[in-house]
């Protein structure tokens, strides 16, 4: 790709709007239905991972070093249905990518790799979800940070960081630079304001959660709305274990006023964070997804913007063999999908190194095809994990629906070989009777779907009666996933 066809960094001092070479329609919230729609109507889910500008496939962007291979790798993920990354707009575990250095002074190298990404990002279909700061690693190397007030920062403690008021202006000022040169650009999906809030953010309190929530809030929703007329999205993702330890926290992840969709981070310390096998990590999400859809407006999308085997690989430092983490990524997706979560959850690749495997972007596009059989702007789910009626117990079942769709994915759960780690694609298949409650009476389509190929199995009609529709699945070995759709 010629250099000159990207966009000319900008002055540290001076910000100025991003000359967007490419528009792509803003995405905002469903007025109807939990999902997401882009301006125009059209349905948008988000399906990606976790990225980050130090990491193998976006490393060339930093003083452009190599940005034809940063090219080809976005042009893979739109190959493969990606359409959004979660990025961090620096990333602290090494000293020279911070967005500011000094405090307040913005990195022109900086700001020429996030031009270009939009720029890149543009052209290739993509969106991001941005957080302004890595607070993972800010915390832990807080000594090197700029924004450290031995080195000159608004911040005396780590621990003050969302209640130190100088500190607070200096998040807000990095925002409005960030809103004022890219805020106009629909390669922008959303703002996670706040990247995992915690109570150590703050005084070991959680108290100040919702005024936080609403401070940062306010700020970038009126620029937005003062510039362009409208705003994009907001979320603030949250330590999911942090509900159980704060569960007052709940009130501004989930249900805060000013937040358009809700976000947790997915960890669960005997599953998802260190996986014995691919059955009971998907479980538990389908657990977790229906835990935050209790907690959430019945009307606010949930999604899950971080999971995977943290423990595993950063305390045990073990990266899971490709046909086992293939495995475990595939069916953690659809547990998040069919439980009414929007999308397939966003990984974190806890591998080394931090790249997804090829065969986790096939898993991601051979879920593309599913979401077409599904009207999400209309679809007004709620979760019927434990409401499905299965004829088999040896499945899991996950599913969510309104009173003219479902979306329901079988797992079996007796069918682990390989020392019990991995699916028998051999083992015998069953037959299984579904019924599906509080669906309208009439004529209903049913197509059911081969999650490892990314294509269907049969299609038929049955009819929905009395509350139920109630059909049988044929020949199932390992999982399938199936959608309901009311005909007219």
């Amino acid at each position: 790709m010629r250099q000159a066809s990207l966009l000319p960094p900008a002055p540290a001092s001076k910000t100025s709007p991003l000359p967007v070479t490419a528009s792509l329609p803003w995405i905002q919230v469903a007025p109807d239905a939990p999902y997401f729609i882009t301006e125009d109507g059209q349905p948008w889910t988000p399906v990606g991972q976790n990225d980050a500008i130090t990491w193998p496939e976006l490393e060339g962007l930093f003083r452009r070093k190599n940005l034809a291979a940063v090219e080809e790798y976005l042009a893979y993920l739109q190959q493969h249905g990606v359409t959004c990354l979660r990025l961090m707009l620096e990333y602290a575990q090494v000293k020279h990518r911070y967005f500011e250095k000094p405090a307040g002074t913005f990195n022109p190298s900086m700001i020429k790799l996030w031009d270009d990404l939009f720029a890149l990002c543009a052209k290739y279909g993509l969106r991001i979800l941005l957080t302004p700061y890595d607070t993972f690693w800010m915390w832990l190397k807080w000594k090197y940070h700029p924004y450290n007030k031995q080195l000159g920062g608004p911040c005396a403690n780590r621990g003050q960081w969302l209640l130190c008021p100088d500190t607070l202006q200096a998040i807000k000022a990095r925002l409005t630079f960030v809103v004022e040169r890219w805020g106009g650009s629909g390669v922008l999906f959303a703002w996670d304001l706040w990247n995992e809030m915690h109570p150590a953010h703050m005084g070991n309190s959680s108290a100040n959660f919702s005024a936080v929530a609403t401070e940062l809030s306010t700020h970038v929703r009126d620029l937005e709305m003062r510039l362009y007329g409208r705003s994009h999205p907001q979320t603030i993702s949250i330590f999911g274990p942090i509900l159980y330890t704060n569960p007052d926290t709940a009130d501004t992840i989930f249900r805060h006023p000013l937040l358009d969709f809700a976000s947790t981070h997915f960890y669960d310390a005997k599953t998802i964070d260190y996986p014995k096998n691919t059955v009971d990590s998907a479980i538990k999400v389908g657990e977790l997804v229906r835990e935050a859809l209790e907690h959430a407006p019945a009307n606010r999308p949930f999604f899950d913007s971080e999971h995977g085997p943290i423990h595993l690989f950063k305390d045990k430092k073990h990266t899971l063999a490709p046909e086992f983490d293939d495995e475990y990524f595939r069916h953690i997706q659809w547990a998040h999908l069919a439980s009414g979560a929007a999308g397939g959850g966003m990984r974190w690749p806890n591998r080394h190194p931090h790249t997804l495997t090829p065969g986790m972007r096939v898993a991601q596009k051979n879920m593309i095809g599913f979401l077409d059989l599904i009207h999400w702007a209309t679809f007004r789910r709620r979760n019927l994990n434990q409401e499905i009626k299965c004829s088999a117990p040896s499945f899991a079942v996950m599913g969510c629906g309104d009173t003219q769709q479902a979306v329901v994915w079988l797992l079996r759960t007796d069918a682990l070989y390989q020392r019990k780690r991995l699916m028998n694609p051999e083992a015998t298949p069953l037959n299984v009777e579904l019924h599906i409650p509080y669906l309208e009476d009439g004529k209903y389509q049913i197509t059911t779907w081969n999650t490892q190929e990314g294509k269907i199995r049969e299609q038929f009609q049955t009819d929905a009666w009395e509350g139920f529709c109630c059909f049988t699945v044929p020949s199932v070995r390992t999982d399938v996933a199936i959608a309901v759709v009311k005909i007219g």
